[in-house]
């Protein structure tokens, strides 16, 4: 069963439920803020991204990135289409609509996804929508997947089934990286791909200092002291 957005009827989109925001529904939708950023960094110019608060309709749009597309801005209003797309959602229980085409007025032609938000009694208090300007020429849009020449491509990344194999990933991956230094002497290998490790966050994970040391065939106790070495720039 959907949880309750309307009061009512729930074709009337005026019996919106209007409780007041506590400060936890404030702090998830703040929470969300980010994720407008950095999915218009990765998706690029012509996608864009618009948090809307169901606090108050007539300025819901809280963050929005790349609003040229639509002319939005903080504090637009929630639109018509935005507000079928929340009783779709309520009414199946879901928690995002299907992707769906519209016109700006522009007259561009994008394609959306609206993604509910909700809070701990599972009300929605916002909404996440995506739109896509599919008027883009498309050199333009496939130009934000490739890597400029001037920006360094990251190196390959251990996507491992599980903590462990990401952890025996890494420090094999990072023992080879070692070795194949020549600037390494061969009595400060291991320290050398213990310092690596740590850099890499390795050492954050549960049991990873048990897993490093078996493998280099040194005490636990050996590694605790590299990395106080490290942290005291010794």
């Amino acid at each position: 069963m959907s949880s309750p957005l309307f009061y009512g009827d729930s074709n009337e989109f005026e019996k919106l439920d209007s409780r007041p925001f506590t400060q936890t529904d404030h702090e998830i939708l703040k929470s969300y803020e980010a994720a407008v950023d950095g999915l218009a960094m990765l998706i690029g110019h012509h996608c864009e991204i618009v948090l809307h608060s169901l606090e108050d309709l007539k300025c819901s749009a809280v963050k929005i990135a790349n609003g040229e597309h639509t002319g939005r801005k903080i504090g637009s209003p929630i639109t018509d289409l935005a507000l079928q797309m929340l009783h779709d959602i309520t009414d199946e229980d879901s928690s995002f609509s299907k992707a769906y085409f519209t016109r700006a007025k522009s007259g561009a032609l994008m394609k959306s996804i609206t993604i509910a938000i909700r809070n701990r009694e599972r009300r929605v208090i916002g909404l996440l929508c995506i739109n896509m300007n599919l008027d883009v020429p498309f050199s333009e849009i496939i130009k934000t997947f490739i890597p400029e020449e001037t920006h360094e491509v990251a190196s390959d990344v251990n996507f491992a089934s599980s903590v462990d194999d990401l952890v025996a990933q890494t420090l094999e991956f990072t023992i080879e990286e070692v070795n194949n230094d020549r600037e390494v002497a061969n009595n400060a290998k291991n320290k050398q791909v213990v310092l690596n490790l740590y850099e890499k966050g390795i050492f954050d994970i549960k049991d990873a200092i048990n897993q490093v040391a078996d493998r280099l065939n040194i005490s636990k106790h050996t590694v605790y002291l590299y990395i106080r070495q490290f942290k005291n720039g010794e």
